[in-house]
């Protein structure tokens, strides 16, 4: 399964499982295969003493430094698709050609050590690259001794070699850990989303299960009463026209959300979900509580928005600020990138609109929910 269509928790079962995934770019953090082959043109010294004629035998150099391209090409290759064991048998051969090459030919040969290391950086992880870099820095100290380099010469080419593997290393682990902050953080929103669609249900259910049974009740006795006594059944009846009429208000307050949780339940939910999404959250409220129906619907709001910057903006600080009933919600995110708005901030101007209110959204500098009820 490639990285574009894996799922988070695919991926974390393939981690778990001991794969890796590897799937940079494709909405993924991190460098991409393709920043690791310009590096190759390091190998242009050891090309230019061969173009010069300074190294006997040249056929014999010649194919050492093609083998330790192909070979080099192969370990990024392979590592950025997860083929592991492929992998380290690519950097196996690639550390024996590259100390073949140093031993035999030295001198500008020696600009080949910081590519092995790079190598050993995408292919190995933990404490394995540690071990084997101190390894390589130490062969390599004694390779350049017994070619006769100076100590600065080994210096140099030791501190560049040993750097390049760990900051590739460093780096590709930090990207990882990037990636799985940002799933786990997909999940929450997804997990946010359905306990509201849980709640919501439940809302209903309790709404519609005991008038329903009024309902029926009342409308068996109406069936009983009305062969004998027309005008108890008319009660009756009435009393089913009066049921029905409340209970379609209540559901259409629900719909609406008038029946929320309210507003200042909302801002509690709202500081927990971005604060276990990562995100620093700022809520300043001033002015009178609004009143009970305009309280739930700026809940409904805080509800909305709170999803959406957890779910899209990537944000890493979100201010809410309740003025009387103006809302603000303004995060530091990527904004909505000139895509149109959803079904849920469009669910939410129409019930903002017939409450007779006004939304307004702004995309600079990451994203801004604005509800203004009257």
């Amino acid at each position: 399964m490639s990285g574009k269509t894996q799922r988070p928790q695919e991926r974390r079962q393939a981690r778990k499982a001991g794969k890796r995934d590897w799937s940079w770019g494709r909405g993924r953090r991190g460098p991409g295969e393709l920043a690791f082959y310009p590096w190759l043109l390091i190998v242009y010294p050891p090309l230019s003493d061969l173009a010069a004629g300074h190294v006997r035998p040249a056929l014999p150099a010649a194919l050492g430094v093609a083998a330790f391209a192909v070979l080099y090409a192969l370990c990024i290759r392979l590592s950025f698709r997860d083929r592991r064991r492929a992998a380290t048998v690519a950097l196996v051969g690639l550390l024996a050609v590259a100390f073949l090459l140093l031993a035999g030919f030295a001198h500008n040969w020696f600009y080949l050590a910081p590519l092995m290391t790079i190598a050993c950086g995408t292919v190995l992880r933990g404490r394995s690259v540690y071990l084997l870099l101190t390894g390589l820095t130490l062969a390599l100290v004694v390779v350049m001794w017994r070619a006769g380099a100076s100590w600065a010469s080994i210096s140099l080419a030791t501190w560049g070699t040993t750097t390049g593997g760990l900051v590739v290393s460093i780096v590709l682990r930090l990207f990882s850990v990037i990636n799985e902050l940002q799933e786990t953080r997909e999940e929450l929103a997804r997990v946010a989303v359905a306990e509201e669609r849980l709640r919501f249900s439940r809302d209903l259910h309790d709404l519609l299960g005991h008038t329903l049974s009024v309902m029926v009740v009342k409308a068996e006795a109406v069936r009983r009463l009305a062969p004998r006594d027309a005008e108890a059944a008319a009660r009756q009846a009435a009393d089913i026209e009066a049921v029905g009429r409340e209970a379609l208000t209540e559901v259409r307050a629900a719909v609406t959300g008038y029946r929320g949780r309210g507003l200042a339940a909302e801002l509690a939910s709202a500081r927990t979900v971005l604060a276990d999404a990562d995100i620093a959250v700022t809520v300043a409220v001033t002015g009178d509580r609004p009143a009970p129906e305009a309280d739930a619907l700026l809940g409904w709001a805080v509800r909305e928005g709170v999803t959406n910057v957890v779910r899209h903006s990537a944000a890493r600080t979100c201010e809410i600020t309740l003025e009387g009933t103006m809302l603000e919600i303004r995060d530091d995110g990527r904004g909505r990138g000139g895509s149109p708005p959803g079904n849920g901030l469009r669910g939410l101007t129409e019930r903002v609109v017939a409450y007779g209110g006004t939304l307004e959204t702004h995309d600079r500098d990451g994203f801004l929910l604005r509800v203004t009820l009257p």
